[in-house]
């Protein structure tokens, strides 16, 4: 097939550029594949963090990216829909995070609708955004009208789209890991050796928002240490709020089993982080697809996690990992306990491995394709 594809890629940074990366490479594969990014992704004065650039020695390139696309410039999206047509694709694949892009995209599908038969996918990361409003959704709805086919990533966000469009074609195709962006790998005591640290360890990584739940983590954190000797490593910059958690640090008496890195993680780090870690840990408020999950699988990682949205539905409560409910500190902290006692740990690592097998690229990229039809889950 010949195939255009959309996203954000090298040099902008975050889990849904490392994806259009990898699905564009996979892609690649079997097609022909035309990748058309962001020349410009957010305006500075919009996007939350320290810069929407990624700084990695080896950033995660695809050649021949063409970035066509300003944000801030209506201009750009037409000549980048132009291009499309000139293309003369047989699919179009479009991503969906959030409301923000609505007038870029619906200014593309428009186009594309008028002036190619091209299919368009897309691709929904986010049907509905975390912090979510009514003019976001309306905004939402009116880009997705024009898809013809949708591949979701989680089945939350599925019925969220039947929802929104009672009639959309919407196959669920699980986030694949992201064992593929960090070949190299660093040995446990070596990594723990390598961060000063000793016994067990936590990982929570990412940007650090509200709905991720760090704060029901540090309540949990007593409780936790009441079992084992653990250290909290909490990696990922902080995008609000900052100071109310050092303070419920403070308040809690976690100052020497928390250890706080306040900044994005370029790609050579990722494995000194993940090797160190025993489990990671999810005590998210909601979640739709998360790329921490499947890098922790990747790593070969064990994860405790909530029972929200994705997360109930790849990790595999009492093997891969642990499943509990939001908002429930002792419950997370008991699951903890269970994953980092010495006579579990071994098993749960096992049932990563055999857990990861489940998400492929390979997946993703037949599902987006109409390869793979079915509306069930394409996890096998």
């Amino acid at each position: 097939m010949k195939i255009c594809l959309l996203g954000p890629t090298a040099p902008f940074r975050g889990g849904i550029a490392h994806t259009t990366a990898l699905l564009c490479r996979a892609l690649r594969d079997r097609h022909h594949v035309e990748l058309f990014s962001f020349s410009r992704q957010y305006p500075k004065w919009l996007f939350p963090g320290k810069s929407d650039r990624d700084d990695s020695q080896a950033p995660l390139t695809v050649p021949g990216t063409r970035y066509t696309i300003d944000s801030m410039n209506p201009l750009t999206w037409l000549r980048t829909a132009r291009s499309i047509v000139r293309e003369k694709p047989d699919l179009v694949i479009i991503p969906w995070w959030v409301a923000f892009w609505a007038p870029v995209f619906g200014t593309i599908c428009r186009h594309l609708r008028k002036h190619s038969n091209a299919e368009l996918v897309f691709l929904c990361h986010n049907v509905v955004e975390h912090e979510s409003s009514r003019l976001k959704q309306m905004l939402t709805r009116a880009v997705l009208l024009y898809g013809d086919r949708f591949v979701i990533l989680s089945g939350q966000d599925r019925r969220n789209l039947l929802r929104m469009l009672p009639d959309a074609k919407a196959q669920v195709c699980f986030l694949p890991t992201f064992a593929g962006l960090h070949e190299e790998r660093v040995e446990k005591n070596a990594a723990k050796a390598g961060l000063g640290l000793q016994g067990p360890v936590l990982l929570f990584f990412g940007f650090v928002r509200p709905y991720k739940g760090l704060d029901v983590l540090l309540d949990a954190m007593p409780r936790i240490r009441e079992r084992t000797a653990a250290t909290l490593l909490v990696v990922g910059e902080f995008w609000k709020d900052r100071e109310k958690y050092f303070e419920q640090i403070d308040r809690l008496g976690l100052k020497g089993c928390v250890r706080i890195h306040d900044s994005y993680v370029p790609n050579e780090e990722v494995p000194l982080y993940f090797g160190a870690a025993d489990a990671v840990v999810l005590p998210y408020r909601s979640a739709t697809a998360s790329a921490i999950c499947q890098l922790a699988f990747g790593f070969g990682r064990p994860v405790v996690a909530t029972r929200v949205g994705c997360l109930a539905e790849v990790v595999q409560d009492g093997i891969s990992g642990r499943l509990v409910d939001p908002e429930d500190p002792k419950a997370f902290a008991d699951a903890v306990g269970d994953i980092l006692d010495p006579e579990n740990l071994g098993r749960y690592t096992a049932g990563v491995r055999e857990t990861a097998r489940r998400f492929s690229w390979e997946n993703l990229a037949d599902s987006l394709t109409g390869s793979i039809t079915s509306e069930t889950p394409c996890e096998l």
